[in-house]
């Protein structure tokens, strides 16, 4: 693959890469509507995130990255999804990608990929299937370590990526990672993405037909589980990141119109208790509420990350691992109610007049509604009570 003619900057440390997600979140927020609306590849946003050198962030410092806290990986990403959760989201597989290079990558494979992304080039992902019992029951076959067939479903930025980090089965029934180019031949990406919410993500379907591989840029994915892991734990945190964001995002749009456009309910104008939306007293208390939620989502984000931090790539132990992976789950079950509750009351806050579509404040809840069907938050509470109660670790499968 050919590099970017012009490398992106090198962001060295945590509040270079924190600047640098709230300059290319300001330049992305004013097209945020457009496209949700137009649901097209946004290409030239994309362009411009690779160019960001927020890709980089993550990679370990011996190969010339900033290897960031995950603190600041979270304050990154909630950032980017305060103003456009759809673009936020499409970097989640990249960073997975990097850890995944980080613990079971060889040298070569370390020295090529890392090089890539050091240089502007993003890792997409192919890892879900349709038509199997779950979206991990993998058809995908890797025959003679070689050559690639299969079909992919919700590959999340595949259209603009450098490479696609395919999952597979060996010739042994085994998973396992191959990196091809995105535009290696027999690859077709499909933008038969048609959905509610997250629209602009274009996580539509990849297929493979006969597509050769470098033997030298396959991981043998299933090693990852065999011993304690946090590679979900991780991906779950730029989930749980991406909904705090959009909590954030709606009660921003809220006080904005609640402020600026909406007037107070009629009963409370003519008894002379408020003379503007802002000051009516229901409005008043909802919104405080609402503010007070979305603040302990973004506090239980931080602790998450802090946790995530201290337990490391690769956690010491079982117990370690669970820490990680309870302290997300947390988190993320949270943010997800919090989103999708923020999103619908500020309608409730708002009034009649925010429902037109010329401002398009519902792509608040369908962003949040569609993002949080991923994985459902009762299998987080779930997990949560579980360990709580009986001691009971969390599955080590890489999903929670």
């Amino acid at each position: 693959m050919t590099a970017t003619a012009i490398a992106p900057p090198a962001l060295l440390t945590d509040a270079e890469a924190v600047l640098a997600a709230r300059r290319f979140a300001g330049a992305i927020a004013p097209g945020a509507v457009g496209r949700d609306r137009s649901g097209a590849v946004p290409v030239a946003e994309l362009a411009d995130l690779d160019a960001s050198g927020l890709l980089a962030i993550t990679v370990p410092r011996a190969h010339g990255g900033a290897d960031v806290s995950m603190v600041t990986l979270a304050e990154v990403i909630r950032t980017i999804a305060g103003v456009d959760p759809a673009i936020a989201q499409v970097p989640q597989g990249h960073f997975l990608m990097i850890d995944v290079l980080a613990l079971w990558g060889s040298d070569h494979q370390q020295r090529q990929l890392f090089g890539e992304v050091l240089a502007g080039g993003r890792l997409g992902n192919a890892l879900a299937e349709r038509g199997g019992q779950h979206a991990q029951d993998l058809s995908t076959r890797l025959r003679d370590g070689r050559r690639l067939d299969g079909r992919k479903y919700y590959c999340t930025g595949a259209l603009t990526s450098r490479w696609l980090a395919v999952s597979a089965l060996d010739d042994q029934d085994r998973v396992v990672l191959a990196f091809v180019p995105r535009d290696a031949d027999g690859v077709k990406l499909d933008e038969d993405w048609n959905t509610m919410g997250q629209r602009a993500t274009v996580s539509g379907s990849a297929t493979f037909v006969d597509v050769a591989v470098d033997p030298e840029l396959v991981i043998p994915y299933h090693e990852a589980f065999e011993v304690p892991q946090q590679l979900g734990a991780r991906a779950q945190l730029v989930h749980a990141a991406i909904q705090v964001g959009i909590a954030g995002g709606a009660l921003r749009d809220a006080g904005d119109f609640v402020r600026t456009r909406a007037r107070p309910f009629f009963e409370a104008a003519r008894a002379g208790w408020a003379a503007t939306a802002a000051t009516d007293v229901h409005t008043i208390g909802r919104y405080g509420r609402l503010a007070t939620r979305v603040r302990a989502a973004e506090t239980l984000l931080a602790d998450a990350a802090t946790t995530q931090q201290k337990v490391g790539r690769r956690p010491v132990d079982a117990a370690a691992a669970a820490r990680g992976s309870i302290a997300i789950a947390q988190a993320k079950a949270f943010a997800s109610e919090v989103a999708v509750e923020v999103a619908s009351d500020l309608f409730a806050l708002s009034g009649a007049s925010a429902v037109d579509e010329r401002y398009d404040l519902s792509r608040h809840w369908r962003n949040a509604r569609t993002h949080a069907s991923h994985d459902p938050v009762d299998w987080k509470y779930h997990h949560v009570g579980n360990f709580m109660l009986n001691g009971e670790l969390p599955p080590n499968h890489g999903q929670l």
